[in-house]
């Protein structure tokens, strides 16, 4: 018998999208580091990864892009634009 998968994990952070102003948003975690989700109003904002450090960010319109984090002066966790903060898991 298969495993039972673990249910999503959902984590209330602070959103911000591109020079926008910060915003109250969700973190699906579907599996840590490699598929998440953020909730942002009305834009779902979707993030896979390789397993091999590659990261993809796929958009509420299905447009593609690599991108890589980088650590924010106020300590948010930004991907080409998309930056998150709050007590999210990191691995």
């Amino acid at each position: 018998m298969p495993a039972e998968a673990e249910p999503a994990q959902r984590v209330s952070l602070q959103c911000r999208l591109g020079q926008g102003r910060w915003q109250p948003c969700t973190m699906t975690i579907e599996q840590v580091g490699q598929h998440w989700w953020l909730q942002v109003g009305q834009q779902r904002l979707e993030f896979r990864g390789d397993g091999r450090g590659a990261l993809t960010l796929t958009g509420s319109q299905g447009d593609q892009r690599p991108v890589v984090p980088v650590w924010s002066s106020d300590q948010a966790l930004c991907w080409d634009g998309v930056c998150a903060r709050g007590a999210f898991p990191l691995d």
